[in-house]
């Protein structure tokens, strides 16, 4: 499968790898570059992508951590990437009753307006109450605590994307 990806052209590349950070397509452009003349397996390319997340200034990160979706925005479900469309629907955020969507735009809000970005959770494996849950913890947070802990989730979120690609035989 390596080798399928290593024949890939720029254009194919990116592509396939423009959304594993949510909308930040200048990350796979980047890995593009690292790829030298191969990748050596996917573990590998793993790797590299992560490393130029983690090598990013703290303005990229904000600007990474921004594109990301809010959790349960009713009047946003429509506008989703497909990728966090599947996820949040995997764990039924697309199914919430009226009293959950509306605290989940509470929170989402209270959230935004005291961080600077949305609140950041992968899901894959949780349900609605436990993501709640964690939300309603992570909401009494301090600034810097919870920026390390958004770039954790964006991480998480990034390997489960890339975990699945590899899975697919891309």
């Amino acid at each position: 499968m390596i080798n399928n990806i290593n024949k890939l052209s720029e254009i194919q590349f990116i592509k396939i790898f423009a959304n594993i950070f949510e909308n930040s397509q200048f990350i796979a452009e980047a890995l593009y570059k690292k790829k030298g003349d191969s990748f050596n397996d996917f573990e590998d390319l793993t790797k590299k992508m992560l490393n130029i997340f983690e090598n990013t200034t703290k303005e990229q990160k904000l600007k990474i951590l921004n594109a990301h979706p809010d959790l349960a925005d009713k009047a946003k479900i429509a506008s989703l990437t497909s990728d966090s469309k599947k996820e949040q629907n995997s764990v039924g955020l697309d199914q919430c009753t009226e009293d959950e969507f509306n605290e989940f735009k509470k929170l989402n809000d209270l959230y935004k307006k005291k961080f600077g970005f949305p609140f950041i959770l992968a899901v894959k494996g949780k349900d609605k109450i436990e993501i709640l849950n964690n939300f309603r913890t992570r909401v009494n947070s301090e600034p810097q605590i919870e920026f390390e802990e958004a770039v954790k989730q964006v991480k998480r979120i990034a390997s489960l994307r890339l975990e699945e690609l590899n899975n697919k035989g891309i």
